[in-house]
């Protein structure tokens, strides 16, 4: 009406999605085959980070020197493009890198510092004898996965997560890992400082500069700010700049200190048992399996989050068991061929997803296919390799950055303006960061951890597991919310079941079948349930 005041914007809340909307190619499609090879090269040089840090602490504290640290990276490179393939072809389907891990580090500290491989005095000899400990505990630690994994254990207690359980689990799976970031960054600040400036003016300023349609800034950010930080760190390598500083500064900023270019062969296939037959210890094994218990719940989370940003639907609980099974596989080959860690999901390669907006398994797939190249051809992946680590870590602070971003935009299932839910996330999510800042103080102050038994397996075990973000906030979430006031009516609707119901199932969503089926109409001879 004429005259009329006008009528005011009624506000609305945001839609929510069980699709992430904006992601430009999901699980299923993929971008053109060039763009899709250097999208997959640069998902390899992500990965490569984690790679080379296992390698670089371990493999000196066995007895082995550059050769030894080349040939652990090569055998690493090559397990990892194996785990990958199986992983995104009869696992999950989805695309993650599956990778070394962190998770495993205490029970391998365990073994490396064991006082019976002290006794050999070759060092040659010591390492080879250590990693047969190493692979012996791995081989153990895998029937863990594999048989909560394919027995469909892991399936029933994944059931109960909900939305509002799962957001501190994937939340603190990249918010856990703050360590690796701007701390590491800062061990060479005048590398890592602007290899993280550039990567965040590249993928977010850039593309509002150039106002192009064609992501090409954001989508390969990466290889660009890489490739111009890493000219420069050569640059301030050849001039001198830091040869009078500490060790520990040219260890971190140098370019020509991985010393694995003269190490590593030109050729060279990675076999199963190259560094003799395993050795078992119960003890260690079982302080590995609780290693591959914490594993399993992190790479929950990092599946989660990559279903988002693969704008695929909430994973079915078959689907992620039977990712778990091949994840224990995955263990199994590390123990095979002697892969100095467990296995589980990238989370970094994951928040990569996110920053390209590429959630394409081909593109996973190809970069499986890079890892396989530079794993048999050592010379080509140990030039790569000389990347110093400060860069690897400022693509950390954006990239998990992003993992727990994902497992906030769970909170759109939920109601906030439920006490039941404050209480759950906000407790939950305090004591995934207390409880293991504690274990990482007392042990820094004691030199053990709190639960300091006579059993130092048993020890391993409790410091493994409660030295998780991601484990104890999963922990503390999933009971709460099994267990408080479940009786109430809205109770439900709080946490978001009702949302999460339709995809319990496998079958009761017609989208699971493009996103998580099996190639080869294997469906048939292993449903999914």
């Amino acid at each position: 009406m004429t005259g009329a005041a006008a009528k005011p914007d009624i506000l609305q809340p945001h839609p929510v999605k069980d699709q992430l909307p904006g992601v430009d190619f999901c699980v299923s499609s993929s971008p053109h085959w060039a763009e899709a090879i250097l999208l997959g090269f640069q998902h390899y040089l992500v990965m490569l980070g984690t790679t080379i840090i296992i390698a670089s602490v371990f493999v000196p504290k066995m007895g082995g020197g550059n050769v030894e640290k080349a040939e652990v990276i090569q055998t690493v490179l090559f397990v990892a493009a194996l785990n990958t393939l199986l992983q995104t072809f009869f696992g999950t389907r989805l695309p993650v890198v599956m990778g070394a891990s962190y998770t495993f580090i205490i029970p391998i500290s365990s073994i490396v510092l064991a006082p019976k491989y002290s006794i050999y005095i070759d060092p040659h000899e010591r390492f080879k004898e250590t990693m047969r400990g190493i692979q012996g505990a791995l081989l153990i630690a895998s029937l863990f996965p594999i048989i909560v994994g394919f027995l469909g254990f892991w399936r029933n207690v994944v059931r109960f997560l909900s939305p509002l359980s799962a957001v501190p689990l994937v939340t603190l799976t990249g918010l856990g890992l703050y360590q690796l970031g701007f701390p590491k960054l800062a061990n060479c600040i005048e590398v890592g400082l602007p290899q993280l400036l550039l990567l965040l003016f590249l993928s977010q300023y850039m593309p509002l500069v150039a106002k192009s349609n064609r992501a090409i800034f954001d989508r390969f950010a990466v290889l660009f700010s890489v490739a111009l930080v890493w000219v420069y760190a050569e640059v301030l390598t050849a001039a001198g700049a830091y040869d009078r500083r500490p060790q520990i500064t040219q260890l971190s900023c140098r370019t020509d200190r991985s010393g694995l270019l003269t190490a590593a062969p030109w050729i060279r296939f990675p076999y199963p048992f190259q560094w003799g037959r395993p050795t078992f210890n119960a003890g260690n094994a079982f302080a590995m399996m609780a290693a591959s218990l914490v594993a399993v719940v992190e790479s929950t989370g990092t599946f989660i989050a990559a279903s988002r940003y693969g704008s695929a639907t909430p994973i079915p609980p078959s689907v992620l068991s039977r990712g778990i099974g091949w994840q224990g596989i995955a263990i199994l080959l590390d123990g095979m061929f002697g892969a100095v860690s467990g296995t589980t999901a990238s989370v970094e390669n994951t928040g990569l997803l996110g920053l390209t907006r590429v959630g394409s398994r081909r593109v996973i797939q190809i970069s499986a296919g890079f890892m396989l190249f530079f794993s048999l051809l050592g010379k080509f992946g140990a030039l790569l390799a000389s990347i110093p680590l400060p860069i690897i870590a400022a693509l950390y602070c954006i990239f998990f950055g992003y993992v727990a971003s994902a497992g906030l935009s769970l909170l759109q299932f939920c109601n906030l303006n439920s006490f039941r839910s404050k209480f759950i996330l906000g407790f939950s999510l305090f004591m995934g960061l207390s409880v293991p800042q504690y274990f990482k103080e007392y042990f820094l102050l004691t030199g053990h951890g709190p639960v300091h038994t006579g059993t130092i397996s048993f020890n391993n075990i409790v410091q493994v597991i409660f030295l998780s973000p991601a484990t104890v906030a999963a922990i503390v979430a999933l009971f709460l919310d099994c267990t408080l006031d479940r009786a109430h009516s809205s109770t439900r609707a709080d946490s978001g079941r009702h949302w999460w119901g339709k995809f319990k199932s496998f079958h009761t969503d017609t989208r699971s079948e493009e996103f998580y089926s099996l190639p080869y109409n294997l469906n048939n001879y292993f449903p999914s349930f």
